[in-house]
């Protein structure tokens, strides 16, 4: 039976913190950034734990 290799693309985009959630950055900060608000960028700057309908399919990217 072959190992089971973590998705690269994930390991990137999401962190796995000490009580087993996923921590990963909000969208839409990229580009396109003059026509944004400041309060807007602000907000998009800090990171949200993943929510429970997108935690099984992370699970399944780290083989947890």
């Amino acid at each position: 039976m072959n190992k089971s290799k973590t998705r690269k693309s994930a390991v990137k985009r999401y962190k796995l913190t000490a009580n087993k959630n996923f921590i990963r950055r909000k969208a839409f900060k990229g580009h396109l950034l003059q026509k944004k608000s400041s309060s807007r960028k602000r907000r998009l700057c800090s990171s949200i734990t993943v929510g429970n309908t997108e935690r099984s399919t992370v699970k399944k990217f780290f083989n947890i």
